[in-house]
């Protein structure tokens, strides 16, 4: 296998582990496939830098490693240790069964968009540009369908991973000063949205996003 039939490969995977991260039932569940699907995410960084001879890939790995698969899935286990609320259950608006459908759709009209894409640079790695495509809005039909806020910051990660991808993929040179700059941005992202959920909780007693319409009028 080529080195860019692996990345193509492991950017699949990226897939699984997000619907892994969509449909578990618990946060504290979506928290160890998020780490899964950030260490997925670490390998592709060094497949591709293997490939393309790009230094720079290899410090993005490096940050990945440490920000995505370590430091986010403790702050957020953390927050979830301490954060409850047993009458939300999964918290989920559409079915599991329904949001593999949803995915599979996204999937394929995101194959059927980068097809159309002319670039040299992405012409052997189509498949995996489609994937960070399809991953994107994933995420954001993660905080559609999901009512826990916990999940929804799940959600945001998952764009996040998505964008990063789609970076790494098109601008395999870019200065190690941007994946630092991306990875700071992500980290205080979610400390302010758990900090946030922790003071919903604290006022409202629940993590219902359904039920935050004190604002609503």
């Amino acid at each position: 296998m080529s080195g860019l039939q692996l990345v193509n490969g492991l950017a699949g995977l990226l897939i699984v582990t997000s619907l892994l991260v969509v449909t578990a039932r618990r946060p504290n569940q979506s928290a160890l496939f998020y780490a899964a699907q950030s260490f997925v995410l670490v390998l592709v960084f060094l497949a591709l830098a293997s490939v393309t001879g790009s230094h720079e890939l290899y410090t993005w790995s490096a940050t990945a490693f440490v920000t995505k698969v370590i430091l986010v899935p403790v702050i957020m286990t953390r927050v979830v240790g301490k954060l409850d609320d047993p009458k939300l259950g999964s918290g989920e608006r559409i079915s599991p069964a329904l949001s593999v459908i949803l995915a599979a759709v996204v999937v394929v009209l995101c194959f059927v968009v980068v097809s159309g894409v002319n670039l040299r640079t992405a012409e052997a790695v189509k498949p995996a540009l489609a994937i960070s495509l399809a991953h994107f809005f994933l995420g954001l039909a993660c905080i559609v369908t999901q009512r826990n806020i916990l999940k929804q910051v799940f959600g945001y990660c998952l764009m996040e991973n998505g964008s990063h991808l789609t970076l790494a993929l098109l601008a395999a040179n870019a200065p190690e000063l941007v994946e630092v700059g991306i990875a700071t941005d992500a980290i205080f992202a979610v400390v302010i949205m758990a900090l946030l959920a922790t003071q919903i909780q604290r006022t409202m007693a629940t993590l219902d996003a359904d039920q935050l319409t004190t604002l609503k009028g």
